[in-house]
Parts: structure tokens; C-alpha cells; sequence
């Protein structure tokens, strides 16, 4: 613990004296202060004795982990969110000769890290290796749905249709009955199966007029995501019936072509028999002429 006491010491009186890191000169010499022990010392805080070692971290995050008590006590009633922007705003601050105690410990626990990795892969059997690349593979697949939920929000596809229950919440939760979360949804669930038929029959006309609702505004996005070329992003059962109709309107195509042809030949041969004969007619013109 003596680390830790020395580190909060000498950071309270480094924010205390220059308030935000405005002497340079000074930052550097306590930083330098700093013991290498103290900043391996706090690669602990990353790892776990039981299970696989957890990847350490980075020098920013070693600062903040830092900073975050010291910036705290001097603002109480700042956000925490809004903490951790002033602690980015001091980090953005510093000099690299400032930051390369806490990137150099980072260093320091990355090949750490990598030794106590292999050393732990090394004593698992091949069940839990397997195990291990499974839980791998689902948390990369709930990456992935993550990342495509905020991609569709970002693109604007509309929002599902509410069931009947989940109306009747909405308009119900501020005056429901319970402090907690789960103690209103508790007493929400018990006053919607009190409801008689006729009054769940209007909270039921919502989720109708809700689900028409939605039915028109995902045709109106999926049109016009296959229009910016983003049919990957619509449902599979649309995509079908977008190439069913694309297929079914080429044969059309063709035969109004075809039929066009045989039109656009008669009209030709038409306009040169026209041709023809008032050439003929010419001639005999000329002809008579001469006589």
C-alpha cells in the first residue's frame, strides 16, 4: 500500500500547487520520482490469479487510473464522465518525456502479459482449450451484432412495433407502484392482467396501429437502401422478393423489345419503298421532260 499512499500524496500536492499540470518543469521532476516497483505494481490491478491473465493497460489508462481519485476529491460534484474528460484534457497535456513512465510500465506488463498467457495455455487440457475457443467466437459474434445495431441506428431503420403490454408500460411506469425498477415492473405486470377485455382492447388497437406503422416505414428504408446500394442491411425475405420482381420484369423487357423490332423493320422498309417510288416518279418526270 505504501505506493499508493505516495502516489495520492505527491499528485494532491502536484494539483493543489499547480493546479491542471501548469508547470512543466515540476510535473517532470515528480514523475520522475516515481520508483519503476510503483509503476509495475500496478499491472495487478489488471490481472487476476485465477482464470487467464487479463491484457494489461495502456499508459492512458494507467494515468487515469491515477488521476481519477485526485481529480475527484478537488471536483465532488462533477460527473464522473465529465472527470474523465478533464483527466483526457490533462493527458492530452503532457509531454511525451511526461508520458513515457506510464507507457514504459505498460511495456513492462504487455510482455508480462504475453508469459503469463502462454504459461497459463500450457496447463489447460484440450476440452478447456476448446472451450476457451468457443467463448472466443461468441464474444466476437456479440461484437459483431453490436456493432450492426449501432451501423442500422445510424442508417435510420425504424424502430420495432411495440406489443399491447409495452404500451400500456410506457404510459404507466412514472405512477407505477414500487422504488425500484424491477419492484414497478412487478406491480405493472399484476395491474395488466387485473385489466378487463375491453380496456386491454385499446392498449391491443395501439399494437395494431403500431405494427402498420411499422410495416410502411420499413418498406419506405429498405427501398431506399436499395437504392444506395445497402441491400445487405435489409431483411432476407425483401431481398427475395426485390430479385423475384427484378427477374420477372427482365422477360418483360425482352418481349417489349422483341415486339419493338419487327415495328421499328416495318417502319424502315415502309420509309424506303417511299423512298423508291418517289424516285421513280422523279425519273419518269425527267423523262417526259426530254421528249
Amino acid at each position: 500500500m505504501a505506493p499508493f499512499s505516495f502516489m495520492s500524496a505527491s499528485f494532491s500536492l502536484l494539483t493543489k500547487s499547480f493546479n491542471v499540470f501548469s508547470n512543466t518543469s515540476t510535473l517532470t521532476r515528480c514523475t520522475s520520482v516515481f520508483q519503476t516497483s510503483f509503476f509495475n505494481h500496478v499491472k495487478c490491478l489488471s490481472s487476476q490469479a485465477s482464470g487467464p491473465p487479463k491484457r494489461p493497460l495502456n499508459g492512458y489508462m494507467r494515468f487515469v487510473l491515477q488521476q481519477q481519485p485526485v481529480v475527484t476529491r478537488q471536483n465532488p460534484e462533477v460527473k464522473a464522465v465529465d472527470i474523465i474528460r478533464k483527466i483526457a484534457q490533462q493527458w492530452r497535456t503532457l509531454s511525451p518525456e511526461q508520458k513515457r513512465p506510464f507507457e514504459d510500465a505498460s511495456l513492462r506488463a504487455r510482455e508480462q502479459f504475453k508469459m503469463d498467457l502462454q504459461h497459463y495455455q500450457a496447463q489447460l487440457t484440450p476440452a478447456q482449450l476448446q472451450q476457451q475457443t468457443l467463448e472466443k467466437k461468441q464474444k466476437l459474434a456479440k461484437r459483431r451484432a453490436i456493432r450492426k445495431k449501432r451501423e442500422l441506428t445510424n442508417l435510420g431503420k425504424p424502430k420495432r412495433p411495440r406489443s399491447s403490454f409495452n404500451i400500456f408500460m410506457s404510459e404507466h411506469f412514472e405512477e407505477a407502484r414500487g422504488k425500484t425498477i424491477q419492484d414497478k415492473m412487478k406491480s405493472l405486470r399484476d395491474d395488466w392482467r387485473n385489466l378487463f377485455t375491453h380496456q386491454k382492447q385499446v392498449y391491443t388497437q395501439l399494437a395494431e396501429d403500431d405494427k402498420v406503422r411499422y410495416k410502411n416505414e420499413m418498406k419506405s428504408w429498405e427501398e431506399h437502401m436499395v437504392d444506395i446500394g445497402r441491400e445487405d442491411v435489409i431483411r432476407e425475405q425483401t431481398l427475395s422478393a426485390h430479385r423475384k420482381a427484378a427477374a420477372q420484369s427482365k422477360p418483360a423487357k425482352k418481349k417489349a423489345t422483341a415486339q419493338a423490332k419487327p415495328a421499328k423493320k416495318a417502319a424502315a422498309k415502309s420509309n424506303t419503298t417511299r423512298k423508291t417510288s418517289k424516285s421513280s416518279t422523279a425519273k419518269t418526270v425527267r423523262t417526259t421532260k426530254k421528249k
